[in-house]
């Protein structure tokens, strides 16, 4: 590592809280993403001869609104700007500035530049793509490759979403409680929206891609579990997110085909991400406040505590997927709920759970798939062709179809 190396890390970790903060003072992203980087650029020539500040997060503040202030009244041409020796002199502000800004500041300039990024005028892609770009600092080029498409189409896409925020007249004052409570949800949907565009990936090649996605939700999720310790819903979905992407290397084989979760290497399962989620979850638990997230991480916790697939408790994950439709009623939960009950209790049951569902999930293939299963272990095989036929038609890629066939026939078996 270069003598430059470890400003980088320190950059990245304060992102978040002068962002935040800079969006405050100015209110508008792009005045406050070039004052970050302006404030950067300074840090680069400032840190290696003085090294860091004790307060990194609250230097880069202070020098990022007085770029932008300077800037401001060279183009309005308002006041004579004084000498960069006395803009650059941070020995007694950076200290008076630091003491000002607590914790509980940075909470709110944080979460209000998170819930901006997921403003509901943005539609899903822009909001996660704001938030890679703003929050995380990727670079448009780095999203694009991870969304798979070119970077003048991402390029659009983040000037769009920057466009809507401004003229959207969003608050920036301090979110009462209620507004927060709200705040959160949206938030904690947004990051988990992001985890899955990079998680759900039908192949080797398309994961790799992907993989910026994931880690930079995981990410962000550590960020809003900072900011908010004991709220058990983001401990839960700090939890589901680290126990699915503990398996990233058993879910493809050596020739890039998807490895379904029972067919698994479990060695290949990350133990330390693992054990992080285990721990999250039970404390989570210990709460008494059971929620969606916490729900779904106990699931998968499920899943993590067995040794091997023949192991999996079916009865109690057909339990928490019961609990989890009374608090988010959904045919997906249900449909998903029914793959337990076929193991606990059969297929005649299950077939029975999902038979309603049909008007609702005709365009879904995975139900098509679950529903050919289940009639094949009834002995129907004319209508579990019919089924089949009908999953691999509404397949989005061969991937996906190759993806749902192994389904199917584990399925069957």
């Amino acid at each position: 590592m270069n003598d430059l190396g470890w400003i980088d890390p320190v950059l990245s970790a304060a992102r978040p809280q002068v962002m935040g903060a800079l969006l405050r003072y100015f209110r508008n992203l792009d005045t406050a993403e070039e004052a970050f980087q302006e404030a950067c650029l300074r840090a680069l020539k400032s840190w290696p001869h003085n090294g860091p500040p004790r307060d990194p997060a609250a230097w880069l503040i202070l020098v990022g609104r007085n770029a932008a202030m300077d800037d401001i009244r060279k183009r309005a041409r308002q006041t004579e700007l004084p000498d960069e020796a006395v803009l650059s002199d941070l020995t007694d502000a950076e200290a008076s500035l630091a003491d000002r800004l607590d914790g509980e500041h940075y909470k709110d300039d944080i979460l209000r530049l998170l819930f901006i990024c997921c403003h509901p005028e943005l539609p899903a892609t822009q909001q996660i793509a704001l938030a890679l770009r703003i929050v995380c600092g990727l670079s448009v080029k780095q999203i694009a490759q991870a969304f798979l498409v070119s970077e003048a189409a991402m390029e659009q896409r983040i000037t769009r979403a920057k466009a809507r925020i401004g003229n959207a007249s969003v608050a920036f004052e301090t979110p009462g409680a209620p507004e927060r409570a709200e705040r959160l949800a949206a938030v904690a949907a947004m990051i988990y929206l992001l985890f899955n565009e990079g998680y759900s990936s039908s192949s080797s090649r398309e994961a790799e891609a992907r993989t910026p996605l994931a880690e930079q939700a995981i990410w962000l999720v550590r960020l809003l579990l900072r900011l908010f310790p004991s709220e058990p819903e983001i401990m839960g979905l700090t939890a589901l997110m680290l126990l699915q992407r503990a398996r990233a290397k058993a879910r493809f084989d050596k020739d890039g085909d998807i490895v379904l979760l029972e067919d698994q290497d479990r060695s290949l399962w990350s133990r330390p991400r693992i054990a992080e989620g285990l721990a999250l979850i039970d404390k989570a638990m210990r709460h008494r406040r059971p929620g969606p997230y916490q729900i779904q991480a106990a699931i998968a916790a499920l899943h993590a505590r067995a040794p091997c697939a023949e192991d999996t408790d079916w009865a109690q994950i057909d339990m928490l997927y019961a609990n989890l439709e009374r608090l988010q009623p959904s045919p997906v939960i249900t449909l998903n709920r029914a793959v337990a009950v076929s193991k606990v209790r059969g297929a005649e049951a299950a077939y029975e759970m999902i038979e309603p569902l049909g008007a609702r999930l005709q365009g879904y293939f995975y139900f098509h798939g679950v529903k050919g299963a289940l009639l094949q272990q009834l002995g129907r095989p004319q209508e579990a062709h019919e089924a089949f036929s009908r999953a691999i038609a509404l397949a989005n890629t061969p991937a996906e179809a190759a993806h749902i066939r192994q389904h199917l026939d584990r399925l069957s078996l």
